[in-house]
């Protein structure tokens, strides 16, 4: 069969079916047309369905395209006269009363995670801290070697980051690509601004003779980890890393802008608490694990470990080019869905990623 002629056949059914629908004066006659015309063995459109066999092989993707057409077509002709029929024989518009108040529209917003941000970098921003960003795909130097974690640090473990190949990077002279590539990796951490925003200080300082700036800064950002998804973890989540460094920079620092923090985002001064107690991570020395206690929406109160902090390990201030005699810094870090999880009730991290817009519609 040519396809001229089969694609013919198509259009004329098409037109004989839209004016039997039209004609159909009550469901049951509807009904009689729609076996006649879509009955699954004696069809008219089943008869020509089985025309499809004989089009030259060539044509056959067109001739089947049309095909899917028609049918839809047919379809939805058979959808608009049941529902006319439904509604007393009149079009589904003609009734419209414009007096009726319209359908409220959904109103979209932002993610949970994103207003938990946003409310970050406002209430930094008024204790004098400036949000900076920095590159989600990072080098050893960065992630690793200016943040004083050694070559045999458990932390530097591939079963522990998400290591990514060097191609595309340029060799060094005499070198082959692919050989003695410095790694690249999804960072494991925000503190990688920190390295960045001091370096830049550095090197700014440099050119004019004078001595690096002060720094009071936040990250905010996605990290990477390859973590097992559960209730608590999640393989790719977000941090809020601060930075203060200048001169005679203490605890009591770090400890007061913390509890400003959380008195600011969490409630009054007599419902939030932090308290520090001892770690150790290779940037910061000595180092603390921050909890904090605070009433939530649900009425209940308990400890839950944020995050970690510490004075600047005097190693990181070198690496970047401070005198670890003349400034001294904190810094911390924070997880934002932790915050966010608290906050609202939420018992699994998972449920932020999902998309369920049920979920989501709440916040």
């Amino acid at each position: 069969m040519a396809l001229a002629e089969f694609l013919a056949s198509l259009d004329k059914l098409a037109e004989q079916a839209q004016t039997a629908f039209r004609s159909a004066d009550s469901l049951p006659a509807l009904e009689v047309v729609r076996v006649e015309l879509l009955g699954a063995k004696a069809g008219l459109l089943r008869r020509v369905q089985q025309g499809l066999g004989a089009v030259d092989q060539a044509d056959k993707p067109a001739a089947g395209k049309r095909f899917n057409e028609v049918k839809q077509l047919i379809e939805g002709a058979l959808a608009d006269a049941q529902n006319k029929l439904a509604h007393g024989g009149e079009d589904v518009g003609d009734g419209l009363d414009v007096t009726v108040p319209g359908r409220p529209l959904r109103v979209g917003h932002l993610h949970p995670i994103t207003q938990t941000i946003c409310e970050m970098k406002d209430i930094m921003g008024r204790l004098g801290f400036t949000a900076v960003e920095g590159p989600e795909i990072e080098d050893d130097w960065h992630n690793f070697e200016a943040l004083n974690i050694p070559l045999s640090h458990p932390a530097r473990d591939p079963l522990d980051n998400f290591y990514l190949a060097a191609a595309g990077a340029r060799p060094a002279q005499g070198e082959t690509a692919g050989e003695n590539l410095p790694p690249l990796l999804l960072r494991s951490q925000t503190s990688t601004v920190q390295i960045r925003v001091m370096e830049a200080g550095v090197a700014e300082a440099a050119k004019g003779g004078g001595l690096p700036p002060p720094v009071r800064i936040i990250s905010l950002g996605r990290v990477y980890r390859p973590d097992t998804a559960d209730a608590t973890h999640y393989p790719m989540f977000h941090q809020i890393e601060g930075l203060l460094v200048d001169r005679e920079v203490t605890m009591a620092d770090l400890k007061s802008v913390l509890r400003l923090f959380c008195q600011s985002y969490f409630g009054g001064e007599d419902e939030v608490h932090v308290r520090f107690r001892p770690s150790f991570f290779p940037f910061t020395e000595p180092s603390v694990e921050v909890d904090m206690n605070w009433r939530d929406a649900q009425g209940n109160s308990s400890w839950m470990e944020m995050g970690g902090a510490g004075m600047v390990d005097p190693n990181v201030l070198r690496a970047v080019g401070y005198d670890p005699e003349q400034v001294s810094g904190f810094a911390f870090g924070l997880g934002v869905e932790r915050i966010c999880m608290r906050q609202h009730g939420i018992t699994d991290i998972r449920a932020l990623y999902q998309n369920d817009i049920r979920f989501l519609a709440q916040f």
